[in-house]
């Protein structure tokens, strides 16, 4: 007997329900609203969504400013009759009460095993059976990376255990699949090595998707976390799929099963011309709002501090850079700042708003003071010209590791305060030279304050250095707060020159 069933599949959407990315006001072909008129539901159709809804844009930063007024997120899901949905680690970012509170919105069943109560030892989210009308049984099972361990404020998770995903998975893997027809695995987290080659992208253990497919026999493994859109394939006998982020695609997969054989085959769905008009109509005094907040005016800078070309910048500079740096150095009073720009960060407009602020600092962190050595400071400065590549012309590029498998143009730091040469025909490891504070040559046994964010401090971007460095202030501000609060602090802000290094790249 022939038995059919259909999988909607989004993930790391962040927030992003209507056509925008907020940077602008022009419409865009991505957003929930413009994906869900594509589904279309019926008894054996499941519609999941693998995490990452509650934060990341605009109308996310709005929605829990304003939490009064309910979670659009869930109202989107829950007419779009999502059956599940697993947690992805930003979910965490405002705390499990306003986590707890969403899911209390939400319709779908929330599933994420390697999630324990801290007290009673109790998985919070277990694995569960979907029996649909064909008579198929589906074992969904859902996890988390880990490395919210790492990345979280302990406030945020302080009742919770993220347990290790992977023996969660395997251990849940054991209880149902001999009780259903199929395994499903929701994860959120990516893939430690390439899909097609094998070739290891990452040591650490923040994905490990392939370890999954290699070590358990899931039928299906739905991904995120990483933003790259995966199409769908068998790996290791387990199908795989991971959507792009911020609802720019999704997928739709097809599964059918003939006795004990299932054939699972998939497409990658775009977002549709039009939104879904009732959700459009129910939801836009609410967008009307957060555009109207965005475009306030907050201050005045003597001159446009817009973004330019991502190595343009990482090789000269940029005036968002020195902005968002003397905004860290006034705030902490350190003598060194560490300043990380998001994958997309527009810049300021003279007359900033808040929607220049948003937009060029979308993260939730918050600004930590560490104490510093002169050996630790050049150990995370060489660090960071990993970021560098020559081509076989000498051309500087963007290392092929910071592009994929994941855009991670995040993970390149600008260093405030200090002056330095980087000769990109030396090897790895040996690139820095010349490093100074205020003119002087910096040696080993020297100790500086330097100010970052709460999650470069964690290690998190590969810089296990600056878990060595004793904290002197943990911050109670976000980074945004200590930006409006600057640059609302003088009637013009004039942007001081900071940034001060070389970069060779001439090889004979």
């Amino acid at each position: 007997m022939k038995q059919q069933l259909k999988i909607y599949y989004t993930s790391d959407v962040h927030g992003y329900l209507f056509p925008t990315n907020y940077a602008d006001t022009q419409e865009k072909e991505m957003g929930l609203l413009k994906c869900i008129p594509h589904f279309k539901k019926d008894p054996n159709t499941l519609i999941i969504d693998g995490g990452d809804m509650l934060q990341g844009s605009a109308l996310a930063s709005y929605a829990q400013a304003h939490a009064e007024e309910g979670f659009p997120q869930a109202k989107v899901l829950n007419q779009a009759g999502y059956d599940f949905v697993t947690l992805g680690n930003h979910d965490v970012n405002f705390g499990t009460n306003y986590l707890y509170d969403y899911l209390e919105a939400l319709d779908a069943v929330c599933v994420c095993e390697n999630i324990v109560d801290a007290k009673s030892q109790v998985k919070k989210f277990p694995w569960t059976i979907k029996t649909l009308a064909n008579g198929v049984k589906v074992g969904i099972v859902g996890v988390v990376t880990d490395y919210i361990n790492v990345w979280e404020k302990e406030e945020n998770i302080r009742d919770i255990i993220i347990a290790d995903p992977f023996v969660a998975a395997k251990q849940a893997l054991q209880e149902v699949k001999p009780q259903v027809d199929l395994t499903i695995c929701v994860y959120h987290g990516g893939f430690e090595r390439d899909v097609k080659s094998g070739k290891i992208l990452s040591k650490t253990s923040e994905n490990i998707g392939y370890k999954i497919c290699e070590e358990l026999d899931f039928d299906l493994l739905l991904t995120g976390h990483q933003h790259l859109l995966i199409e769908g394939q068998l790996l290791h006998g387990t199908y795989i799929v991971q959507p792009s982020a911020n609802a720019m695609t999704y997928f739709e997969i097809d599964i059918e099963k003939i006795e004990n054989n299932v054939k699972i085959t998939s497409t990658i769905g775009k977002p549709s011309p039009q939104p879904e008009a009732t959700l459009m109509k129910q939801l836009q005094p609410l967008e009307t709002k957060v555009q109207s907040w965005l475009d306030q005016a907050i201050g005045r800078l003597s001159s446009d501090a817009l973004a330019t070309d991502k190595l343009d910048m990482a090789l000269h500079g940029s005036p968002v850079v020195e902005l968002i740096g003397a905004v860290q150095l006034a705030a902490s009073q350190a003598q060194i700042a560490v300043v990380s720009l998001a994958n997309t960060s527009p810049g300021f407009h003279k007359e900033v708003t808040m929607r220049d602020v948003i937009a060029t600092y979308p993260y939730t962190n918050q600004l930590i003071t560490l104490k510093i050595t002169g050996k630790q400071l050049k150990e995370v400065v060489e660090k960071n010209t990993n970021y560098f590549s020559l081509d076989d012309q000498n051309r500087v590029i963007i290392s092929p590791s910071y592009l994929y498998p994941k855009v991670e143009h995040y993970h390149f730091d600008f260093f405030v305060g200090i002056n330095y040469t980087v000769d990109l025909c030396q090897q790895i490891g040996n690139r820095v030279s010349d490093l100074r504070y205020k003119g002087r040559l910096i040696d080993d046994t020297d100790v500086f304050t330097i100010s970052l964010s709460d999650y470069r401090a964690s290690g998190g971007g590969g810089f296990p250095t600056y878990l060595e460095c004793p904290v002197i202030n943990e911050g109670a501000q976000e980074i945004v707060e200590s930006i409006v609060e600057y640059i609302q602090s003088q009637e013009e802000i004039v942007i001081p020159p900071l940034l001060g290094y070389t970069i060779i790249h001439s090889c004979k």
